[in-house]
């Protein structure tokens, strides 16, 4: 089991209540997508903040499909969020955000299910990507079908879509491992193209995501775009 986990020291009041880490747990064979190498997907999960642990466990027809939960800040306080991809096994994946609601964390924002079974997508990451002053959660609708990177707003109930770029990806099928991110200038969404043959970094450019060329997709490419766009 994985953990996932943040420093103490992090922006906001120092005596704010905060997600310090989360993890997956209840390994379950319930769900046969195995679209991360493996039949093991997750019941449960657990997160650890300043006032406590909680646990969230899903029901029979659900599970986490996914790596690890990811401690981004959706909601732009300066404090982590928890990030995770949650599947119903008839209605396919959908992005679901945790956050403190008076100090205690609940699920507080999703995407919409894909709407199918065996329908999965691939987390990117969380910024201000199109420098409006407000958080945009990018993920990878269908990586292995649709490959479609998709810009959502975190709203109540239901992410609020902004943009979508088609033909880039994130994830190969079987494989354990997201590849990409958001570059160091905290604007570009990195990532591959269609047929995992370039790198392509994404940034707006009068609120439309334009798609750049970044070069070649080999060892270490997709982490030397991550340090410094180009």
């Amino acid at each position: 089991m994985k953990w996932a986990a943040v420093a103490c020291m992090l922006a906001g009041p120092a005596t704010a209540q905060q997600i310090t880490a989360a993890q997956f747990e209840a390994p379950t064979t319930r769900y046969d997508h195995g679209v991360l190498g493996d039949a093991v997907e997750w019941g449960d999960l657990r997160i650890v903040t300043t006032n406590g642990s909680y646990r969230f466990t899903l029901p029979e027809q659900q599970v986490y499909e996914d790596l690890v939960p990811r401690l981004w800040d959706v909601t732009g306080d300066g404090l982590p969020d928890v990030v995770v991809v949650q599947t119903d096994i008839a209605r396919g994946a959908r992005l679901l955000v945790f956050g403190l609601v008076d100090g205690v964390p609940q699920a507080i924002t999703a995407t919409p299910y894909i709407g199918q079974t065996q329908r999965w997508l691939a987390p990117l990451g969380a910024a201000d990507f199109d420098g409006d002053g407000r958080i945009e959660v990018a993920l990878v609708d269908r990586p292995h079908l649709a490959r479609t990177l998709q810009f959502w707003r975190p709203a109540e109930g239901v992410m609020e879509l902004v943009a979508a770029l088609p033909g880039v990806t994130n994830h190969r099928i079987g494989d354990a491992v997201i590849p990409g991110g958001v570059a160091c200038d905290g604007r570009t969404a990195v990532l591959l193209s269609g047929d995992w043959g370039r790198v392509i970094g994404v940034r707006f450019d009068g609120g439309v995501p334009v798609a750049r060329d970044l070069g070649p997709n080999g060892p270490g490419a997709v982490d030397a775009a991550l340090a410094c766009p180009r």
